[in-house]
């Protein structure tokens, strides 16, 4: 599992957009978030999860808080969340989440992306079944043995734990973030976590080669370029 994962992130890291881009996205995730759970942190865990990653990816500060003072006037656009699936070129397998104030847009849009690069969109279910929805932590520490205890018995159905190079990988059920999370601050402490997120890890990766890796760009590219796309996850392995 890991191996994919960190393929996935290598692939996200060279497709990577300008800093409006990811400004843009944090700022309409932290409204989404801050809305449905509430604008303070402590009492939020997501939300305060959220803003510890655009922190990280050095997102300004006056971005976030201009995020929660429009969650707190309960105003503003009304975004829903929507996730598309199908076959990118070389057939890999993609799943696309947005957020969202105009579904049959976004819908259009995505779509126009799977066109262009002779890609098909497929129905709900058709490729998630091939990835894990995990919720994925990364952070400084050797003792694998204590997560796993404390992980345990927080009741958590751990995924997989793998150490390298004086970090431990945590993987684990999307629906036990909360537990997880919790069980490894309170058995090593404030964790400085370098990924605390939930990600669809691909289960097994498909090589991309030829033309299709150039295609395979431009779809990533055509994806990054769209206001309403939050991530992309594929089994790619260029």
């Amino acid at each position: 599992m890991g191996r994919a994962f960190q393929n996935r992130k290598e692939s996200m890291a060279k497709t990577s957009d300008a800093n409006a881009k990811l400004y843009s996205k944090y700022s309409r995730e932290i409204y989404v978030c801050a809305k449905a759970g509430g604008v303070e942190p402590d009492g939020n865990l997501a939300l305060r999860s959220l803003m510890e990653r655009a922190k990280k990816e050095q997102v300004p500060a006056h971005v976030i808080e201009k995020a929660l003072d429009k969650a707190k006037g309960g105003a503003g656009e009304d975004f829903s969340r929507t996730r598309y699936e199908g076959f990118g070129p070389g057939n890999c397998m993609v799943i696309i989440d947005c957020l969202t104030d105009n579904p049959n847009r976004t819908f259009g849009d995505v779509r126009n992306c799977f066109t262009k690069t002779k890609s098909k969109i497929g129905n709900s279910g058709s490729v998630s079944h091939m990835f894990d929805h995990s919720a994925i932590f990364v952070f400084a520490g050797e003792d694998e043995e204590g997560a796993l205890e404390a992980l345990m018995m927080a009741d958590v159905d751990v995924t997989d734990i793998e150490c390298e190079n004086g970090k431990l990988t945590v993987f684990a059920p999307h629906t036990d973030y909360a537990k997880a999370r919790n069980a490894l601050v309170e058995q090593f402490g404030d964790i400085d976590f370098d990924v605390d997120e939930i990600q669809f890890v691909p289960q097994t990766m498909t090589p991309v080669a030829g033309d299709d890796v150039t295609m395979f760009e431009k779809f990533m590219h055509m994806l990054n370029d769209l206001d309403d796309v939050q991530n992309v996850y594929h089994n790619a392995e260029l």
